[in-house]
């Protein structure tokens, strides 16, 4: 089975013919992470290198700035921040970062929605303590009941994603597609030259945006669907080759 992997990842086609990323968009949980959400040493390595080259790599999470800047610092990183599903936009030139949007109203939905639905925990999960812009329940809480009874009430338009890390509650302009869009107008950049890389359905609107994406394996079927290319690798371990192939197509152009 290595074997194969290993000749798969030699003659797969991982970038368009011709075309190299001024920058990577990455997502942090499943997709830097393993199978069990402990940081990828391998995609670590492979993110340094990227940066080494000067291609600047941009985290795009749905987890907080705190947790965010941890990893961005620790691995040394360049590039801004998404953090919130676009709710939160941060870069170390800035002043302070750009909230767009009050995650009020999502946890005031949260406690509603723990009036109607038996054993609910509004309190959701542990970052929700440094959370800005929306408002995340466990992911192991009934998708379907919590969107039944916020169709027919006053949060009927809150957005409602389901990924392998929470249940988001979020205003419903926030996505990574448009928070990625605000933040790319914001440093000057185009999409267009952007490879989008994750796993989860809150990735399908920053898949949408940039230039090219990678679905890492193990990712949700839909987010493989949409994907331009799908890893054989799982999670984390996508990030050698694949950023070997960055690289090569950066020479290559010249």
């Amino acid at each position: 089975m290595f074997i194969l992997v290993r000749q798969l990842t030699r003659f797969m086609r991982w970038l368009p013919d011709g075309w190299a990323p001024k920058v990577v968009v990455i997502d942090i949980d499943g997709t830097v992470t393993d199978a069990n959400k402990v940081l990828s040493l391998p995609a670590v390595e492979a993110l340094r290198s990227l940066e080494a080259h000067g291609v600047p790599v941009v985290l795009a999470t749905g987890n907080v700035r705190p947790v965010a800047y941890g990893l961005w610092r620790f691995i040394g990183l360049s590039g801004p921040m998404c953090c919130e599903n676009g709710g939160v936009l941060w870069h170390p030139e800035w002043n302070e970062p750009v909230i767009r949007a009050s995650g009020r109203s999502a946890k005031e939905a949260a406690e509603w929605l723990a009036s109607r639905i038996p054993g609910l925990d509004s309190s959701g999960i542990a970052t929700n303590t440094w959370r800005e812009s929306e408002w995340c329940l466990h992911p192991d809480e009934d998708l379907h009941a919590i969107e039944s009874e916020l169709a027919t009430s006053t949060w009927v338009d809150l957005s409602v994603v389901r990924t392998g890390f929470a249940i988001h509650l979020m205003d419903p302009c926030l996505s990574k597609g448009q928070g990625l869009e605000a933040l790319f107008g914001r440093m000057g950049w185009a999409l267009s030259d952007a490879l989008a890389v994750g796993d989860a359905p809150n990735d399908l609107s920053m898949f949408a945006s940039a230039g090219w994406s990678v679905a890492v394996g193990g990712a949700f079927e839909e987010v493989q669907a949409a994907a331009d290319v799908v890893s054989p690798h799982l999670h984390g371990e996508t990030f050698p080759p694949l950023v070997e192939a960055v690289l090569q197509a950066i020479e290559t152009k010249g």
